[in-house]
């Protein structure tokens, strides 16, 4: 059976500390590719997951937790001789800080080996980040091949920047992005990570760099300001969509899989923005970096509204 999107990545237990009590703290779930997936699903997309967890509880909630959502888990692996990766949210004046306790985990050991080809071949998506691709170089290499891989059989790819440079080097970073821009259909960078990336800061200069490398649809993420969507023929920018935050952790990870589930579902890169842009901008109006993320009725009705009071 056919699936729209596959992600590919690290998924994380994490702990978000509750602005009440700072110490106090919420377990939930994060990974940017698994925020990714269930973003997507929740927008009504075909969704499953390709990865690894420990052979512990944190494992087994995220489990629970992609049954709950809908994500497809046939392609994740549970190692016993690693554990789960987990991070910690902290919020103070100057926004939210993430400290992470991942090295060696489960992920981190995936191999090209495990890749489910058969079931990449058969996706109309693979996506994936830069975090999927910085964790190890076995992940990495896995990561560059499924990528080929589905190229090869005519999948469109989509890639999140993700830039983490605790990770890795920025040398080897810009190295392997090259790379995988090259084997990129849909781009999905924000703004800090692609200046960085590429040592740009004009959003034109950016785009046109990323379509040169072959890229066909560029979805800038600005934050505030919205989204600057490009593709060869095309480009424009995406208005926000107005909500006072609360959290912005996983938003970009919203945005990425709101779009390409409505690419999936036919929109245009520019309609599908406009959708992410609100979807993204409800994801902030709670902690965490799953819990708040919207459903399609309510994306649509926050759209509707928006269409009313313009007309």
């Amino acid at each position: 059976m056919s699936i729209d999107i596959l992600a590919y990545g690290e998924p994380l237990v994490e702990f978000n500390q509750q602005p009440d009590d700072p110490s106090r703290y919420l377990q939930g779930f994060g990974g940017d590719t698994s925020n990714f997936a269930i973003a997507a699903a929740r927008q009504g997309a075909s969704a499953g997951y390709i990865g690894a967890v420990g052979a512990d509880s944190f494992g087994e909630r995220l489990l629970a937790l992609w049954t709950q959502e809908r994500v497809d888990t046939r392609h994740v692996s549970v190692n016993a001789a690693a554990p789960t990766g987990v991070y910690f949210v902290s919020h103070d004046s100057h926004g939210h800080r993430f400290d992470y306790l991942r090295a060696g985990s489960a992920a981190s050991r995936y191999h090209h080996e495990q890749l489910p080809l058969a079931a990449i071949a058969q996706a109309r998506y693979l996506h994936l980040s830069g975090i999927s691709l910085a964790i190890s170089t076995s992940a990495c290499d896995a990561g560059l091949a499924a990528m080929e891989h589905a190229r090869k059989a005519g999948v469109q790819v989509s890639l999140d920047t993700n830039l983490r440079l605790r990770l890795w080097s920025l040398a080897r970073a810009r190295g392997i992005m090259r790379e995988a821009f090259s084997l990129t259909d849909v781009c999905l960078p924000s703004w800090d990570d692609i200046t960085v990336l590429t040592g740009l800061d004009d959003r034109d200069a950016i785009v046109d760099h990323l379509l040169a490398c072959g890229v066909k649809i560029v979805a800038l993420k600005l934050g505030e300001e919205g989204s600057y969507v490009a593709t060869p023929e095309a480009r424009s920018l995406v208005a926000p969509y107005p909500v006072r935050p609360l959290d912005a952790t996983g938003a970009g990870d919203c945005f990425g899989g709101s779009f390409i589930a409505r690419l999936a579902a036919g929109d245009d890169p520019f309609e599908a923005a406009r959708y992410a842009n609100v979807a993204a901008a409800l994801s902030t109006t709670g902690y965490g970096a799953v819990a708040p993320i919207p459903s399609a009725e309510a994306v649509l009705a926050r759209l509707e509204r928006s269409v009313s009071v313009i007309a």
